[in-house]
């Protein structure tokens, strides 16, 4: 099969390539060309920007891709969603969007209050009503749920969408272990777990597996028009998964769960607690065959290694604080 990808050159991007052509896919990745990955030889690149597509769709439709995947849907594409300018060109698109779309996180967050949304979340569980939260630094023209939206219009192009979890590995930019691993090689007696949250459940899934995913719903015709959540079988509790990290790194000190009140400040969260975040992946793993490639503990220590070498600007862990606690619960 023929495959276009837009973006796909960093984090999830390169494995979810390479995932392609080692099947025997045909791949063109079209991007900026800002970040050059280490892809295949046989990886096509088309550079521009993504304000050029609607220009560069006579090259990146010749030959004909059968699928095109858009791996930054919410970032605007000659002003549109990338996938729609495919229509006519291509046979289908997938959309990468979040398990965010869910109203349980805009409950989490407290922008939508109410009860608690029953558990787990199915691709059938209400979505959110408002935009999520501000995603910082990252670009945003289009919130997730919006881009479902508008990717469902057009029946005879049919669009895949996979809800992906918190994604960790390497290359991830939100480097989602950096706050443990710092801690575990600085070899601290003790990790700090807000008591509010230390049994909080999370949906998580390391980056290869997810990218298999990708690419298991990009090449397989029954996906075509399908919405999946892409996830791990089971969801960790926050004390669950510092352990985990712990014992991945060969870290030996205590996960202590601590008075909310008591947190140092900058640890501290303001979200509601009740509303866990546990998603199923039963569908994609039913329909599809979906299934984890890499073991939990070997995903945790590579990325546990990419952390090591690539640590973020600014951000030292305040000791000081984080000792004061450990005094208050007798522990200095």
């Amino acid at each position: 099969m023929r495959f276009v990808v837009l973006g796909g050159t960093r984090f999830i991007g390169p494995y979810l390539v390479r995932e392609l052509v080692e099947a025997g896919h045909q791949v063109t990745v079209f991007h900026r060309g800002e970040t050059e990955a280490d892809l295949p030889s046989s990886v096509r690149h088309v550079h521009g920007d993504f304000g050029e597509l609607e220009e560069r769709l006579p090259e990146l439709g010749d030959p004909e891709p059968d699928v095109v995947i858009d791996m930054v849907p919410y970032i605007a594409k000659s002003g549109g969603h990338g996938v729609l300018h495919f229509a006519g060109i291509a046979r289908r698109g997938l959309v990468l969007t979040s398990c965010d779309v869910y109203r349980a996180f805009a409950r989490f967050w407290r922008s939508e209050p109410g009860p608690p949304d029953p558990l787990p979340l199915t691709e059938e569980s209400p979505l959110r009503r408002k935009v999520a939260p501000d995603r910082g630094s990252i670009r945003v023209d289009f919130d997730n749920v919006e881009v479902e939206e508008q990717v469902r219009c057009d029946a005879r192009f049919p669009v895949t969408s996979l809800r992906l979890p918190a994604t960790y590995g390497p290359g991830d930019r939100q480097h989602r272990l950096y706050e443990l691993v710092a801690r575990m090689d600085d070899a601290r007696p003790a990790i700090l777990v807000d008591e509010r949250f230390a049994g909080w459940r999370w949906v998580r899934g390391y980056v290869e597996d997810v990218a298999a995913a990708i690419a298991l719903a990009a090449a397989d015709e029954r996906a075509a028009g399908r919405v999946y959540n892409v996830a791990q079988p089971e969801a960790y509790s926050e004390a669950q998964w510092a352990q985990m990290v712990a014992d991945a790194h060969g870290w030996r000190g205590d996960v202590v769960t601590v008075p909310h009140e008591i947190m140092p400040e900058s640890m501290r969260a303001d979200y509601d607690e009740r509303q866990e975040y546990v998603v199923s992946s039963a569908l994609i793993r039913n329909e599809l065959g979906f299934e984890e490639r890499v073991p939990l503990n070997e995903g945790l220590r590579r990325t546990i290694e990419w952390e090591r070498a690539n640590p973020p600007a600014g951000a030292e862990p305040d000791y000081e604080a984080e000792d004061r606690a450990l005094a208050q619960l007798g522990r200095s």
